[in-house]
């Protein structure tokens, strides 16, 4: 799988897009059915963009729709009409590609009226995919200054487990099922392979500016600002910035956090002595699928284990 993302990378021209897939093709190889993607925004791609992205390699588009409420995308300083959203989707489909839909929860303002608006937004837009993810504020951002100083409110976690749940809700009636925490598929096909190798804790390279990899159990990051990471590659230095050799009780620890996250679930087996006896207590409070356990051997989070998956985990590695 190939991933191009954060940032804008449609910014760029198609063509300097397709022009990277195939540095990589030539150095690395790609498999015959490889998941290429793209993040987007709605206003950065056009059906001439797309076509291009399409006939270079390129499989799939993730759109950062965000909100179909302008204060809220106001509040997150995203500039596109919500309209555009649909263009995009609908360009991206007519190119043959998959589609996807990010969205934010959790902004300051917005009510669970406007999340609901926007939810019902995404899923007449029939994408093959919908991310949604709760609101994160970053230090160093505007956002961030303004909750410091009390303009807007931080987000409410009693506020974003009712939208995590109305999320659930409509998607699910919709026909999406959830395969990661934060993440539903319209099929098995449409799940984002890229992202379940992340959470299978398998290996990723990661190029760019603050990128992070993990490749046999070593985990390292890239210096962030771009003139220092192109400074290195000039001078052919590496641009990694720390690395560190990932011990064995951290990769039973990642193995755990990560793997709870999945519909699939953690295989009990898996799982250590102290971290088997917490398994019937999270069945009984209602965190953990049951039925699965026992008939699968595998912990699956329920509704209710979802919004409180980091608890899950804590009572797993606890020793």
């Amino acid at each position: 799988t190939v991933f191009v993302g954060g940032g804008t990378p449609t910014m760029l021209r198609s063509r300097d897009l397709v022009t990277v897939l195939d540095g990589i093709r030539e150095r690395f190889g790609l498999a015959p059915h490889a998941e290429v993607t793209t993040e987007a925004n709605p206003d950065s791609v056009t059906p001439e963009s797309l076509r291009e992205l399409a006939d270079g390699g390129f499989t799939r588009v993730s759109v950062g729709m965000q909100s179909a409420v302008p204060h809220v995308l106001h509040t997150l300083e995203r500039t596109h009409e919500p309209d555009n959203v649909a263009r995009a989707v609908a360009a991206t489909r007519d190119a043959d590609m998959q589609v996807s839909v990010d969205l934010i929860y959790g902004t300051p303002g917005e009510s669970l009226d406007d999340w609901r608006r926007s939810l019902e937004a995404a899923v007449a837009l029939e994408p093959d995919h919908v991310s949604a993810y709760a609101l994160v504020v970053e230090d160093g951002t505007k956002l961030a200054a303004q909750v410091r100083r009390g303009v807007v409110p931080a987000p409410e976690d009693d506020d974003e487990a009712d939208k995590y749940e109305l999320a659930d809700e409509l998607l699910s009636a919709a026909g999406y099922g959830w395969y990661e925490v934060s993440n539903w598929a319209r099929s098995e096909k449409a799940r984002c392979r890229h992202n379940v190798a992340y959470w299978s804790g398998t290996n990723w390279w990661g190029v760019g500016p603050g990128a992070h990899s993990h490749v046999g159990g070593v985990r390292w990051w890239n210096v962030k600002h771009p003139s220092a990471y192109a400074a290195r590659l000039r001078a052919g230095q590496s641009p990694a910035h720390a690395r560190e050799g990932l011990t064995d009780e951290q990769r039973y620890d990642e193995r755990v956090l990560l793997g709870t996250r999945l519909v699939d679930g953690l295989p009990v087996a898996d799982l250590r002595g102290s971290g088997r006896t917490a398994v019937a207590g999270l069945i009984a409070d209602g965190l953990l699928d049951g039925p699965a356990a026992l008939r699968d051997s595998r912990l699956v989070l329920t509704l209710r284990g979802r919004l409180l998956a980091d608890t899950v985990v804590h009572r797993l590695l606890a020793s």
